[in-house]
């Protein structure tokens, strides 16, 4: 046998045996998004959260702490800086309000405006308590195999009839067949894509540094970027999580969060 017919045969056998998001089995679309839902949901779930907000002349750091129980009560209190310690955002059920240390005033958000931009960062309001959900409020338009990144896409619509959404959201879920070792072994959200009533795309998110906490895979790092806004991004670090925490319910009212004043 010639050599280059030799080097053509060891070229199809490995294009045969590499695994591809096309040779694994077509997951289910609507379980993926209630997977990606409840991603750091639990019965109680308590965290320490860096925030970095990038800008070109700029770059400005956040610590806060957070709460959540099941999927409708969620709280976030920032830390550091000192400017803006106390600062909190309290969710019950689609419910939002913000409380301001510095004028002592809590301030109820509307649905319309959870796409809003919080603390003057890329993240939404919505990014921030998860008011909404990927498997209930949004419709399934299309699922089939991702090449960049490789893993599966699942296309989705906002339905029309829930107020404050994006307009078309796509997400990439790995494929297991391509994980190199244990901790990327599962089908978690690699990268999200993110379209304004535009249909234009207005930012994308990128899920990345899985590790486990508890008995839990998750990403810990989350980069937004906007689109058309060079030199801008967030980027959240999740420190530390614990999961299936007992959390005493005063903590997600209204008169406990004025009371911080």
């Amino acid at each position: 046998m010639n050599t280059g017919r030799l080097g053509l045969l060891l070229v199809l056998q490995v294009l045969c045996a590499a695994p591809s998001a096309a040779q694994d089995t077509a997951p289910t679309a609507q379980a993926l998004l209630r997977q990606f839902d409840d991603l750091y949901r639990s019965t109680g779930t308590a965290a320490r959260i860096e925030i970095k907000i990038e800008r070109p002349n700029k770059v400005r750091t956040m610590r806060m702490r957070s709460w959540s129980q099941g999927e409708d009560k969620a709280l976030v209190v920032i830390e550091a800086p000192a400017r803006d310690a106390g600062t909190a955002t309290l969710r019950v059920g689609s419910n939002l309000w913000n409380y301001l240390p510095k004028i002592s005033r809590t301030i109820r958000v509307p649905p319309a405006l959870m796409m809003g931009a919080w603390m003057g960062s890329d993240l939404t309001n919505d990014d921030l308590v998860r008011e909404s959900s990927y498997a209930h409020d949004y419709e399934i338009t299309g699922v089939g195999p991702s090449e960049e990144p490789l893993g599966w896409q699942v296309n989705t619509e906002a339905k029309p009839e829930v107020p404050g959404l994006w307009e078309r959201v796509e997400v990439v879920f790995a494929s297991p067949m391509l994980a190199t070792d244990s901790t990327h072994a599962e089908r978690l959200p690699i990268l999200v894509r993110y379209y304004d009533r535009k249909g234009r795309l207005s930012r994308t998110m990128q899920l990345e540094k899985i590790k486990k906490m508890g008995d839990r895979l998750i990403p810990t790092r989350i980069v937004i970027s906007p689109e058309r806004e060079e030199g801008r991004r967030t980027v959240l670090t999740y420190l530390h999580v614990e999961f299936d925490v007992e959390l005493d319910e005063s903590l997600f009212s209204l008169a406990q969060l004025e009371r911080r004043r």
